[in-house]
């Protein structure tokens, strides 16, 4: 992993736990996420992503309106059997490997439907941007594109609670990281499913 996306996970990771710290009325969630391509993507990796984790901050506003800050990390990969390819504009035979990771960085307002409840539902919509960068690894040679992308992130989802300061958290989260760079071009997009806690 590049020193400059260490430094971003790092750099997010303190900001939520700083306002962990600082805030009251806070909501502070960890999920082991599930992701499967779509669009573009798929046409580049078309298997589902088993490595992933995801951090949702929300500070509570109103009863049933939080404004807060996501971050999470999605690592797609997938080999080709042994075959001609060409790589730009070199043919090549062997075994392809790729590999895309995403990193998503967003500002979300979420909406919680039943607030005072044990079992609450929530919408939320994130903004901002998201990191990606693709690999094609195929014998001494690799091609690396990497973009920055404005995204959107649509999320349905629930929190159970647990006690007064856990929850269990499910959510389905739609990313979509629109066209943008002059290496990888084309929109990044993928569905996840994220399972994990949420502390007050």
């Amino acid at each position: 992993m590049p020193s400059a996306m260490k430094k971003i996970i790092i750099l997010t990771l303190l900001g939520i736990c700083a306002c962990t710290m600082l805030m009251a009325q806070n909501n502070f969630a960890v999920s082991y996420a599930i992701a499967q391509p779509t669009g573009d993507l798929n046409s580049f990796i078309g298997k589902t992503s088993f490595r992933g984790i995801s951090f949702d901050y929300r500070y509570t506003v109103k009863d049933n309106i939080a404004i807060g800050f996501s971050a999470s990390m999605n690592t797609f990969y997938e080999s080709k059997p042994k075959d001609t390819y060409t790589v730009d504009n070199i043919s090549l035979t062997g075994k392809q490997y790729r590999y895309s990771n995403n990193i998503p960085l967003l500002v979300t307002g979420t909406y919680f439907l039943s607030p005072e409840e044990p079992m609450k539902p929530f919408v939320t919509l994130g903004l901002g941007t998201m990191y990606s960068r693709r690999n094609t690894d195929m014998n001494l040679y690799t091609v690396e594109l990497e973009a920055w992308n404005f995204a959107l992130q649509p999320e349905i989802g629930v929190q159970y609670e647990l006690s007064d300061m856990t929850a269990l958290h499910l959510s389905l989260k739609y990313m979509q990281g629109f066209q943008a760079g002059n290496e990888l071009k084309s929109a990044q997009s993928f569905f996840s499913l994220n399972i994990g806690f949420a502390f007050y």
